[in-house]
């Protein structure tokens, strides 16, 4: 039968009821038959496991030990499980797919037979029937299944603090539930994959990698370490030397999955023919040599359309002299990107094999202050037949990236049955079964990332575009509603700060519920403040104290509360540079109508009260594309602009502009560019009384990348800064940190 009829065929009788319990199922089975009349089977309370004798051991069967039924020798139930090949399973040989990963599934009311195309397949298997059997049900049908793309999952290869081992196990466990079969461990905070990639792992940092290899393996997932020397290496055999020490020292942990990075970064590490060589000597004399290696995987210099220089030809020397085994990772148009038909062509072509996708989202290490808890999509449906492999980007917060990340794990199963709305609603329930409406209206206003350096946004609001529209034209029934919609976001947010049945997500969105409590507040009294504009002398209030003026400075105060919050350090995790929420509509939308009800009370009794919204007392904007919408912020007395996670190619006279609403005393600044010497391309002016005048740069050594001021600066009292390039040719340096301390 047609893969798409069977598709559609499964989607109506989940409306009708008849597949409540596929539907449980994540990733979407390809091909779904229900073969009873929409009665649900008990889950039966003991089971038989009828197998050939090398299956009654190891992960899979592991993995149906973990069922709620008790696996006896005799009962009325039976459980008959193998791989293409095996006696037990030799009769439904035919139906089993011949695809890798692939299997059959076939329940009645007396059994369960499951058939894998090979050993993942019969574990994917056998996740299928313990998705189905959540709420203690069965349903008659058969399942012919098999995934996409063959390789899929994740890569650890955000800035910012690394998952804690804890959360990496529970990842792995996660894939496995849901058919993922890749982790790559990237780390860019991890010094032995990174700047230490010469050395050996300590004895503590390497007992756990190898306790996360044996994880990986009971989950069917293929631990990938990475290792990163693009930033000071050395294209000569000492070196090359080292590397294939360092991947001897992993293989004896266990791992059989390696990558070589050469990401962000410039110079003698990002010659395309080196690499190529490098790569093709690891696959000749480790991969191939060793038999039970993984294919080796390459992140590029170039790993995305808009750095690709087509006159250097980086990317045709890699597709003309890599090994043809050897993977090619890609991110797409730009570095944040979705991935289609078009962008597969482009890139297939130039390095001459599939490319395997880096898809970053949901990371959010360049954007902070945002959490994304939205779904995934945007992504071609018709693109399974192009990539290699398709893995995910996450944040640093482990258990709430799950939601995005069980969408991932359904789009790269069965492309075509991807529905990214059901299966996010499907992703609350699992993540927090609990509470799971309040994590979904609290998920609704943390989807989008805000305005950032890359272009790429999410939907938000979407369910309140009918209310805000009517609301910004004064329409009282609409303002009450988006005043509903407040009061349910503050619900939520308290339903979630008592909520400890999942400890990790809750500590991870803490900071962000804590602030959505703060904006569901304002916008509560902004809406009121609508209301009681409309009004003549406070005429139909219920209480004298309740006016105007009182909602005003109490949404003045919120506002500010909101910005302290946001800069209060202590309120925050490490690497979070600010709480915001609400941000794509809410939150605009709510200052807005802060504004018009202000100036129409205003108007109305000859006030002058500000009706100014957005708190900020900094403007930073820059000429420089990629630092135009980093965000500043303020811990005390010091000022601080966001730092910018990936390679800035900083223009010749381009500048950046610091502005305050007030004149500061400066008492010290430093800023990090990441490259040594630097200083003397740059010049810093402060404006002082009208005019701009020039600070000295230095480093305090030839060693050290950090910038300093001369001793001018101290005192000096100025309304705005500027950097700028004045070397004449562009400067390719990084944005890792920049901060002046007020007096």
């Amino acid at each position: 039968m047609n893969k798409k009829i069977l598709t559609l065929g499964l989607l109506l009788c989940s409306a009708l009821g008849a597949t409540a319990q596929v539907s449980l199922v994540n990733p979407v089975p390809q091909e779904v038959i229900v073969t009873s009349n929409g009665e649900l089977l008990n889950a039966p309370a003991q089971w038989t496991i009828n197998a050939d004798a090398k299956q009654m051991s190891g992960y899979i069967y592991d993995a149906l030990l973990t069922a709620s039924p008790e696996i006896v020798k005799k009962s009325d139930f039976k459980v008959t499980i193998g791989v293409r090949g095996d006696k037990k399973v030799n009769k439904y040989k035919n139906h089993i797919p011949a695809k890798a990963e692939g299997y059959y599934l076939k329940v009645t009311d007396k059994e369960v037979v499951i058939a894998g195309n090979d050993e993942k397949g019969l574990f994917y298997g056998v996740q299928t029937l313990l998705g189905m059997m959540k709420e203690g049900k069965l349903e008659a049908c058969t399942i012919t299944d098999w995934p996409d793309v063959p390789f899929r999952g994740t890569v650890e290869g955000f800035y910012g603090t690394p998952w804690s081992h804890a959360a990496r196990i529970s990842q792995l466990e996660f894939y496995g539930r849901n058919k993922m079969n890749v982790y790559i461990y990237g780390p860019k905070d991890d010094p032995w994959h990174r700047d230490k990639w010469r050395e050996p792992y300590p004895e503590v940092e390497a007992n756990r990698i190898a306790e996360l290899v044996n994880v990986a393996k009971k989950n069917g997932v293929n631990f990938y370490w990475a290792i990163h020397p693009g930033v000071d290496i050395k294209w000569n055999d000492e070196d090359r030397d080292y590397l294939m020490a360092k991947l001897e020292v992993m293989y004896e942990l266990g791992v059989r999955s390696f990558a070589v990075f050469f990401d962000d970064i410039w110079g003698e590490g990002a010659k395309a023919d080196k690499q190529a060589a490098l790569l093709n000597y690891i696959d000749d004399n480790f991969v191939q040599v060793k038999k039970d290696v993984a294919p080796l995987i390459l992140c590029p210099t170039e790993y995305n359309k808009g750095w690709a220089n087509e006159q250097g030809g980086y990317l045709r020397t890699l597709g003309t002299n890599l090994n043809k085994g050897i993977e090619v990772m890609w991110t797409g148009n730009s570095v944040v990107a979705c991935i289609d038909k078009p962008t597969m062509e482009w890139i297939n072509e130039r390095i001459q094999r599939k490319g395997y996708i880096w898809l970053n989202f949901p990371v959010n290490d360049f954007v902070r202050d945002h959490i994304l808890m939205g779904p995934a999509y945007g992504n071609g449906l018709d693109i399974a037949c192009d990539v290699s492999g398709f893995v995910s980007n996450p944040m640093e917060y482990a258990e709430t990236s799950k939601i995005s990340l069980y969408g991932i794990a359904d789009y790269c199963w069965n492309m075509e049955a991807y529905d990214y709305q059901s299966n996010w609603e499907k992703s609350l329930k699992e993540i927090l079964p609990s509470n799971h409406e309040a994590l979904r209206t609290f998920a609704l206003y943390n989807k989008d990332l805000g305005p950032n350096g890359h272009g790429f946004r999410r939907e938000e609001g979407e369910e309140l575009k009918d209310i805000v529209e009517a609301a910004l034209q004064g329409d009282q029934f609409a303002t009450a509603m988006l005043n509903v919609a407040c009061n349910e976001l503050e619900i939520a947010c308290d339903i979630l700060l008592n909520d400890n049945s999942n400890a990790q997500l809750l500590h991870e969105i803490r900071p962000w519920v804590i602030q959505g409590k703060n904006l569901a507040a304002y916008g509560k009294a902004v809406c009121t403040m609508r209301l009681f504009a409309e009004m003549k002398d406070n005429k139909g209030a219920t209480s004298q104290f309740i006016n105007f003026e009182n909602l005003y400075k109490q949404a003045r105060s919120l506002q500010k509360q909101m910005f302290d919050f946001e800069n209060n350090k202590a309120m925050r995790h490490p690497y979070q540079i600010g709480t915001k929420l609400g941000t794509k509509v809410l939150l605009p939308t709510l200052n807005k109508i802060f504004a018009m009800s202000t100036e129409k009370y205003n108007a109305a009794r000859g006030t002058d009260l500000n009706a100014t919204a957005e708190y900020n007392p900094f403007k930073l904007s820059s000429t420089v594309k990629q630092l135009a919408l980093l965000p500043v912020k303020l811990n005390g007395d010091v000022v601080e602009i966001a730092s910018a996670l990936e390679v800035i190619n900083w223009q010749a006279d381009g500048e950046l502009l610091l502005e305050s609403e007030t004149a500061v005393t400066f008492q010290g600044m430093d800023f990090n560019f990441g490259v040594n010497g630097v200083a003397k391309n740059f010049r810093l002016e402060l404006f002082v009384n009208g005019a701009w005048r020039e600070v000295g740069l230095l480093h305090y050594s030839d060693n050290d990348p950090v910038i300093h001021t001369g001793n001018e600066l101290g005192g000096m009292t100025a309304t705005k800064l500027r950097i700028t390039n004045i070397s004449g040719e562009e400067q390719k340096v990084f944005f890792k940190n920049f901060r002046f301390v007020r007096r």
